[in-house]
């Protein structure tokens, strides 16, 4: 397969194979690697490490309800100073 930089999908699912596709997103982040791939486009793999962005929205509104979760972070994390500044 070849290697991708995006990966999307979306699909109609019951809750229970929505537990699966979060258990499974659980267990990738424990191990410290996810690797995302479909029949057609190929295989996104991905290693979170470091701090991690995490970011939950809900809402609710007539029609329909909804909540997301993102998860976020820089491959090169800006590293600071651990010296402090010499001041006279």
């Amino acid at each position: 397969m070849k290697s991708k930089t995006e990966f999307k999908y979306e699909a109609l699912l019951d809750p229970d194979d929505i537990q699966d596709v979060l258990k499974a997103l659980s267990k990738g982040l424990s191990k410290g690697k996810l690797t995302f791939s479909d029949e057609k486009e190929g295989t996104l793999a991905i290693e979170p490490k470091g701090l991690l962005r995490l970011k939950v929205t809900a809402s609710d509104d007539e029609d329909s309800q909804q909540f997301e979760v993102k998860v976020r972070w820089e491959k090169h994390p800006k590293r600071l100073n651990k010296n402090a500044p010499k001041i006279s």
